[in-house]
């Protein structure tokens, strides 16, 4: 029985990309990633800058990977342990499928 697939997104501050990359280059769970900016909105102007707040966003990266349950919420824990305090947001979402074509 396959274990279920997860798709891992991070978005983080551009001030932690390359430590980012390092980080999940670095993991052997994960065997490939994206990563793409992106703008990231909200009504929380205590974390935007001036600019920010004057533009309506806020730059961000966007990783993604997918990889088995088990292994994405490991992960995870280890995400919380090494970035705390970075400003960065996650989500994890189930897969009906993923593959190589």
């Amino acid at each position: 029985m396959n274990e279920r697939q997860i798709l891992l997104s991070i978005i983080a501050p551009p001030a932690v990309e390359d430590s980012m990359v390092d980080w999940l280059l670095a993991c052997g769970e994960v065997t490939g990633f994206t990563s793409f900016p992106v703008s990231g909105h909200g009504s929380s102007a205590r974390s935007m800058s001036l600019a920010e707040q004057v533009a309506g966003r806020q730059r961000k990266i966007l990783f993604q990977t997918h990889l088995p349950e088990p292994l994405a919420l490991q992960l995870v824990e280890r995400l919380k342990g090494e970035f705390s305090d970075c400003g960065i947001h996650y989500w994890l979402t189930p897969l009906l499928g993923a593959g190589r074509i």
